[in-house]
């Protein structure tokens, strides 16, 4: 990753003494008229194909080839074939690949502060945290927070509000949570234990097997799309509806810092649009793709679409608030990230109320 390899003969030496294959940059004779080439590897947390996510990283990586004009490309590897599948953030930040595409929320250990770039319980809806990011500092506080750990990120992919997830038994009320296990990440998993409930983290290559097997009682994936497509709905019988845990997920493209800076100004900005076309694109994308599979799942006689009853839904928001508290009072940076996060959150409900939240309860009405 580190060693110079210089292309061409040594009459263009001149036009090449800054280039070589450092950070993925491969230099041509045209180096000298700006036209230097970059062959990156961005390693992912999906399984082979997964739609939205999976797809979506490679559509992203093709984007940006087609925009550059070949002069930036992106091998793209699925979780496990370069790297483990949970260990994308400390790849990248090492230079083992110059970018990655997974969720935050899957480095809180190494970095807690990260979760609120992937969904906080209970927090921002998908617009909301878009706004947040790129226009109430969001983006800025993220950028500083992980420039720590040699890395740049930018939004790539939003999943929309998710399901509550799949269990092997109704729930009832708070007592069916207690001994359960399920797969949930982030804070969700931990809002889920302090309820009762043995929190398990796995991949999403996992999750089919476990349930399966028993190994977990319950798991929560994304939604409809792509649970539908990992086949969650033969291992599982009830599918529990709202995502509390995770509103408005987002999903980050990280890139090395010393990759980034080898970028020259015009590829960096490319990198930016195509982030963001990526971000609007995955959520066009699981609005269509959750439409169609819920309605495939409706009209499934073996599964069963079911709220989450009040009194578990009232208990899981009591205790996120607490674990949220908790967060900010021992980690400074999730401290200062959620005084920003909250500012807009207060601001945006008043919005919604009379936005989003009053056409949606309109279009319900009867016209008798």
């Amino acid at each position: 990753m580190k060693r110079r390899e210089f292309v061409g003969g040594l009459a263009v030496a001149a036009g090449l003494g800054a280039c070589g294959s450092e950070h993925g940059k491969d230099c041509t004779a045209g180096e000298a008229a700006g036209e230097a080439e970059f062959r990156w590897n961005m390693v992912t947390s999906w399984p082979p194909g997964l739609p939205g996510l999976g797809t979506g990283a490679a559509k992203f990586a093709a984007d940006i080839e087609r925009a550059s004009g070949g002069r930036l490309t992106i091998k793209v590897f699925a979780g496990g074939e370069l790297v483990p599948a949970l260990e994308v953030f400390d790849a990248v930040s090492r230079g083992v690949a110059q970018m990655g595409h997974d969720p935050s929320y899957y480095h809180r250990g190494k970095v807690p502060a990260a979760q609120y770039f992937t969904a906080i319980p209970f927090g921002q809806n998908a617009n909301e945290i878009n706004a947040w990011v790129y226009y109430g500092g969001g983006l800025e506080l993220w950028q500083e927070l992980y420039g720590e750990f040699n890395l740049v990120p930018f939004p790539v992919g939003q999943t929309g509000v998710q399901m509550a997830g799949w269990f092997n038994k109704e729930i009832r009320s708070v007592a069916d949570l207690i001994g359960l296990k399920m797969r949930i990440p982030g804070l969700g998993g931990e809002v889920m234990q302090r309820a009762g409930v043995m929190q398990v983290t796995l991949p999403a290559s996992e999750i089919f097997t476990s349930l399966q097997s028993g190994a977990v009682d319950a798991a929560e994936w994304v939604g409809p799309y792509n649970d539908v497509s990992l086949g969650l709905h033969r291992v599982a019988k009830y599918y529990y509806y709202p995502g509390w845990h995770e509103p408005g997920p987002m999903i980050e493209c990280v890139i090395n810092k010393d990759a980034w800076n080898s970028l020259p100004v015009d590829l960096q900005e490319l990198l930016k649009v195509c982030c963001r076309a990526a971000n609007l694109d995955t959520q066009a994308e699981y609005t269509y793709g959750n439409a169609l599979a819920l309605e495939q799942l409706t009209k499934d006689p073996n599964v069963k679409v079911l709220p989450l009853p009040d009194d578990v839904l009232a208990l899981l928001k009591k205790i996120s608030r607490e674990v949220i508290e908790e967060l900010s009072a021992k980690d400074p940076w999730s401290a200062r990230i959620q005084k920003s996060f909250d500012e807009f959150q207060t601001r945006s409900i008043a919005n919604q109320l009379v936005s989003e939240q009053a056409y949606l309860n309109a279009r319900t009405i009867s016209t008798g």
